[in-house]
């Protein structure tokens, strides 16, 4: 993951170090473009966001657990994740295991 990160700042440094102009700017942001709507890119962006989901969704059902019991009704009932008797989906993509 740190490789790619480094490639993004490489990337991004180049573009706004560059004095190669606009054409060579296009011609970054085209292959970029390319990349972006790749299938293999796309499946790989969703896999991310899923697990990504997942994860947020046990740290916050560790935190609910930990102190939604302690927390004033005004806050729970604002807050639909500390609320348990509405389904596990909290709208946001995370869910309770």
């Amino acid at each position: 993951m740190w490789k790619l990160s480094l490639a993004a700042g490489f990337a991004a440094g180049y573009v706004l170090g560059s004095r190669a102009g606009r054409e060579r700017y296009e011609q970054i942001a085209k292959v970029t473009r390319q990349i972006a709507r790749n299938p293999a890119v796309q499946g790989a962006a969703d896999r991310a966001r899923q697990q990504a989901g997942a994860v947020a969704g046990k740290a916050a059902g560790a935190v609910a657990d930990r102190v939604g019991d302690r927390l004033p009704s005004v806050v729970t009932d604002r807050v639909p994740y500390f609320n348990r008797a509405r389904p596990e989906d909290d709208g946001w993509g995370t869910f309770r295991p």
